[in-house]
C-alpha cells in the first residue's frame, strides 16, 4: 500500500470527491459523473455520519479512495445501512479498497448502535455487475449477493399520445406539491424491498435538489377524492450530458400507491413523461428497477418501452 494520508471525508472534500468519482468512471463506466455541485449534495446528506463513518485516502492533495455510509432514520426489524465509495483505478489491488470496507463495517456498526441499536443491522453495497473485482472484494469480507437491479432506458424520439385515465388529472411538480410528491413516494414504496419512509429533509436533500426536473415530475390525483395515486418524479445531470452529449431524463422515483395499482396508472404516467421529457428536448428516459419487484415493474417499463442496459448486485453483509 502507498504512504497515503487517511482521514474522515469533510465538505470541503466536494470537488476532490468529484475528480475522483470523475476519474472511476473511466474505468469503470456506469455512465455517473459528477461536478462539485453533486458531490456537495451527497456530503451534506442528513442521514451521512462523516465524523463517526467515513473515510478517505490521499495521495498528497489528491484522493484516491473513499467509503461514506448512509443510516436510516427509520427502520423496522432490520437497519439496512448503505455503504458507498470507490478506489481511483490507478491505486486498484493495493489493499485500499480493502480497508475502506473494513472501515465501512466498522462505521456502519457506529452509526447502527448510536440510531437503531435493538435491530438487526445489514450492511448494503450497491454496484454495477461488470465492475472488475467486486465479487472478490466483497466476497472477502462476507458478502453476498441479495437483490439485482436493471437499468433500463428509452430512447426518444416520436413519443405517441399520453392520455391520463379518466377520473385522474395530472399535475406537475411545484414547491407547493412537493410534500403531496413525497407522502405518495413513501406511500407507494412501503412494500418495496429494502425501501424506508423518507424524511422531509432527507427528500430535500437526495430528491428535490438542485438535478430536479419538475417539468417531467408529474403526480396523478384521483379527481373525486383529492388523492394522489402515482408518480413520476426526475432528475438529470449536467455533468452527464456534457460528457455524454447525451441529455438524460433519469426517472428517480415511479410509484402508485396500493390502493390505486392494476389500473394501468403507472404505465399512464410514465407515458405522460416520457412525452414531456420529448417535447423538453432529453435524447433518452432511464431507470432502475428491481428485478425481483413483487409489484411487476420491470413489465410495466418494457410495456412502455424501455429495455435494460445493465444490471446492478445489491451486496448485503448480516453484521
Amino acid at each position: 500500500m502507498p504512504d497515503l494520508t487517511w482521514r474522515p471525508l469533510m465538505k470541503a472534500d466536494a470537488q476532490s470527491s468529484a475528480d475522483l468519482l470523475n476519474a472511476i468512471e473511466t474505468a469503470d463506466r456506469i455512465g455517473e459523473n459528477y461536478t462539485a455541485e453533486d458531490t456537495l449534495q451527497e456530503l451534506v446528506d442528513p442521514y451521512t455520519d462523516l465524523e463517526r463513518a467515513s473515510l478517505a485516502a490521499f495521495d498528497g492533495d489528491r484522493m484516491v479512495g473513499f467509503m461514506k455510509t448512509r443510516y436510516k432514520r427509520y427502520a423496522e426489524g432490520t437497519h439496512r445501512v448503505f455503504l458507498d465509495g470507490g478506489v481511483d483505478p490507478a491505486y486498484r489491488r493495493r489493499g485500499i479498497g480493502t480497508k475502506l470496507v473494513e472501515a465501512g463495517i466498522a462505521g456502519a456498526k457506529t452509526v447502527h448502535e448510536l440510531h437503531h441499536p435493538t435491530l438487526k443491522l445489514a450492511v448494503d453495497i450497491h454496484k454495477a455487475e461488470h465492475i472488475a473485482g467486486t465479487k472478490e472484494l466483497f466476497g472477502a469480507q462476507g458478502f453476498s449477493p441479495a437483490r439485482y437491479f436493471q437499468r433500463m432506458e428509452h430512447p426518444l424520439g416520436t413519443v405517441g399520445e399520453a392520455p391520463i385515465p379518466e377520473g385522474f388529472q395530472a399535475e406537475q411538480w411545484t414547491r407547493e406539491l412537493d410534500e403531496d410528491f413525497r407522502l405518495a413516494r413513501n406511500e407507494s414504496y412501503q412494500d418495496h424491498w429494502g425501501a424506508t419512509p423518507v424524511s422531509a429533509d432527507a427528500w430535500q436533500n437526495k430528491f428535490t435538489n438542485h438535478v430536479l426536473q419538475p417539468e417531467i415530475s408529474f403526480l396523478l390525483r384521483d379527481k373525486a377524492t383529492g388523492a394522489p395515486a402515482s408518480l413520476v418524479l426526475t432528475l438529470s445531470w449536467a455533468a452527464d450530458t456534457e460528457l455524454s452529449g447525451i441529455r438524460d431524463a433519469h426517472f428517480m422515483v415511479v410509484g402508485t400507491v396500493p390502493g390505486y395499482r392494476k389500473r394501468g396508472l403507472a404505465g399512464a404516467v410514465v407515458a405522460h413523461a416520457l412525452r414531456a421529457a420529448a417535447e423538453n428536448g432529453y435524447d433518452q428516459a432511464s431507470l432502475t428497477v428491481d428485478s425481483a419487484s413483487e409489484a411487476g415493474a420491470p413489465g410495466v417499463f418494457e410495456r412502455a418501452g424501455f429495455t435494460p442496459k445493465m444490471r446492478y448486485v445489491r451486496w448485503a453483509l448480516e453484521a
